[in-house]
Parts: C-alpha cells; sequence; structure tokens
C-alpha cells in the first residue's frame, strides 16, 4: 500500500502561488490544492495534478471549511487579507508558513496557534524571510550586534521607461510598500521614518548602480534582535523614488475620496487600476532579484562581519520568474522543513527565530541550492 501524502493547501494562485504548488506538487510527498478567487488564475493548473478551489478567501467561514481537507498550509494571499487568513489559519492546530505582507503583528496571534498546537512560520519569503533568517543566524553568532543592514529589490532585467520597474509580487503590496512608515532602529531604539527617504546610490555586480530607500521591511526584527543600527532598504533603478514621491506628493495615493462629475472617486484605486497593467511581469518578460545582508558586531570583543549576497534571475526554463522562485522556494523549503519533523514548536515564529539553529539554516540553504537559488556568505 502506498504511503499517505500530506495534503499541503496554497492560499493564493498569484506569481508566487502558482511555482509554490508546482514545486510542491513535484514527486509523491505530497498532494497539493490551491485555492483563489481568480477562476482565470486557476485555470492555468488544468495540465496539473494540482486540486483548485475558487473561494473568497476574505471570507473566514468560507475557508474555515477548506482547511478541513489539508494537513499543511501556506498563506500566500495579498497583504490587506493575510493577517485575516493567518489567524483562521493559527487555530487548525496544524503546521503553516505564512509569506503575506499586512501591516499587522503576527506575533498577536503567538497564544492561539500555541493553544491549538499550531507551528506557525511568518514571513518566510526572500525579504522579510531569507532577509530575517540569515541576520538571525548572523546575530546568534555574537556577542553584541552592532549593525544589520539589508538591501533588497526586484526588478525586471531590462529597464523601459516610464517607470524603469514591473511588480514582481501584488502591486498593492508594491504600493503599501512605499506608503507604510519604516521602521529603523538607531541608538539601539526604534525610530520612525517616511518610506521612500534617506536615498543612497550603491553599486552591485552583474546589475550596476541601484538607489536605495528606507522601507518597512524590518518588521519583527525591530523586537526580536538587538542591535544598535538596524535598517532595511528597498532597491531600485536610480530615479524610481522622484516619480514615486511625484504620484505621493500629488494626491494620487490619498485614500480620501474626491468627486468628479457627481461620482465619488479614492485616488489611490484610480492610481492602482492606471499602474497595475503597467508593472504586471508579462509571461517571458525577464527579471532580477538582489540582496545584500550585512550583520557587523562583536564576539570576544573582536570584530566581526556576516555578509550574504543573492543574484537571482528568470529561470528561462521553467518560466519561472525570480522573484516568485527566490519568495516561493523559501516557503516551500520551509514547509517541508516543518512536514519532516524538524521543527514542529506550537506558537508564532518568525524567521530570524528559527535562524539561530544551524541545521534549520543548512537545511533551508540546501533546499534552495537545490532548486537553483544560491546564497554567497562571508565571514569577515
Amino acid at each position: 500500500m502506498a504511503a499517505k501524502k500530506n495534503k499541503v493547501l496554497i492560499l493564493g494562485a498569484g506569481l508566487v502561488g502558482r511555482p509554490m504548488a508546482l514545486d510542491l506538487a513535484r514527486g509523491n510527498e505530497f498532494s497539493v490544492g490551491i485555492a483563489d478567487i481568480s477562476e482565470d488564475r486557476l485555470g492555468t493548473f488544468t495540465e496539473t495534478n494540482i486540486t483548485t478551489h475558487q473561494a473568497d478567501l476574505s471570507n473566514s467561514g468560507n475557508l474555515e471549511i477548506l482547511t478541513q481537507g489539508y494537513d499543511f498550509f501556506i498563506n500566500a494571499v495579498p497583504g490587506h487579507m493575510g493577517f485575516s487568513c493567518l489567524k483562521v489559519l493559527a487555530q487548525t492546530g496544524k503546521p503553516v508558513v505564512d509569506i503575506a505582507f499586512y501591516p499587522e503583528n503576527p506575533l498577536d496571534l503567538d497564544q492561539l496557534a500555541k493553544n491549538s498546537g499550531s507551528c506557525v512560520v511568518c514571513d518566510m519569503g526572500v525579504a522579510p524571510g531569507m532577509s530575517h533568517l540569515l541576520t538571525g543566524y548572523a546575530a546568534s553568532k555574537m556577542d553584541h550586534v552592532t549593525k544589520a543592514f539589508i538591501y533588497v529589490g526586484g526588478l525586471p532585467k531590462i529597464r523601459t521607461q516610464p517607470w524603469e520597474y514591473k511588480a514582481v509580487f501584488s502591486p498593492s503590496d508594491v504600493i503599501e510598500e512605499y506608503l507604510r512608515p519604516a521602521r529603523l532602529v538607531e541608538h539601539g531604539k526604534t525610530v520612525i521614518k517616511e518610506a521612500l527617504s534617506e536615498a543612497e546610490l550603491m553599486d552591485f555586480d552583474g546589475v550596476g548602480t541601484l538607489e536605495a530607500f528606507n522601507s518597512d521591511g524590518l518588521r519583527s526584527l525591530v523586537s526580536t534582535i538587538k542591535a544598535d543600527y538596524m535598517a532595511e532598504k528597498t532597491l531600485r533603478y536610480p530615479g524610481h523614488i522622484d516619480k514615486i514621491k511625484f504620484l505621493k506628493q500629488g494626491g494620487f495615493f490619498d485614500e480620501n475620496p474626491v468627486f468628479l462629475n457627481g461620482r465619488s472617486i479614492v485616488p489611490r484605486e484610480l492610481t492602482q487600476q492606471i499602474l497595475f497593467p503597467q508593472w504586471s511581469l508579462k509571461p517571458g518578460e525577464e527579471d532580477i532579484t538582489v540582496m545584500k545582508i550585512e550583520v557587523e558586531g562583536l564576539l570576544d570583543n573582536h570584530k566581526t562581519v556576516y555578509e550574504f549576497n543573492l543574484f537571482d534571475q528568470y529561470d528561462r526554463e521553467s518560466g519561472i520568474h525570480s522573484m516568485a522562485r527566490t519568495t516561493g522556494y523559501a516557503a516551500t523549503v520551509t514547509l517541508r522543513l516543518l512536514s519532516n519533523g524538524y521543527f514542529s514548536s506550537p506558537g508564532i515564529h518568525m524567521p530570524e527565530m528559527i535562524g539561530q539553529n544551524e541545521k534549520i539554516v543548512q537545511f533551508i540553504l540546501q533546499g534552495l541550492r537545490e532548486r537553483n537559488v544560491h546564497y554567497l556568505q562571508r565571514c569577515l
């Protein structure tokens, strides 16, 4: 008799959801289902062995029914509904990997997950995700962290005007990244700065010069890692910041309605409708993912520096975008970590927490290497 397969449900069939489903469906390890409200997105799975569920996942009742037939979950819905979905999943008593980008603090659900017995690893994409895992890993090797800086960006390989940008994940989450105030650490204390602020130019091998700006990517790191200075900066091609600031300062992202010809219009919603088709990555359009993590500190009163670099490109053979691969495979490898029983503690766990375990870090890095995603490490 064949061994029973673990059943995995992925919430969200977008750019990242699809590669995750295909990765998990390979081999005989999992039986995979995927849920989304879009019939068109689910239609791309007709030639696969993946079960599709068309459902409004913002409806907790719908989600609760879906969870009853599955053993593991990956939460990959857009940020505006990510936390509410996670709240439902954390009550199932089953393992969860979460990559939804929402403003709420997932640690607020820690007791809920502990009560149900759910082991939940949150923010487990590329950034947040691997950025936090490797920062936590480096920090665990030091007596005191002086600096931890993360620089990360997903970009189109070919620059085209006017934006020189394509959304390699949910475009609404991109706009949120430009608007949400950034939390940083300075002199050991959390400070709030405007997104897009403190721009600087940086050079990267294989890419050239990029501009970096403050964004709210540290998330849980501001409270889980003690450091004198910490920041996460998003990377874009030079000039992109000024274009976004023009829209932001001009009111194009405002959420207060304006009236035009007797009709109420929300500027942000209109802007999104205009931008999203222009920002959407089309099949075959190539992208790159660039990340540099620098963690500096003291070990036995000696300066120690850990540096991790990622440069990844669109996979022409599979047709899967780089950001989808680097984000999605971090989640699927982590799900395999949970399914193999290598980590099972109930509660909400952030990547930097599990990153303190050497075996977990090496398991995830090896799983990514097997999927041709390579992080280069230097210790100085």
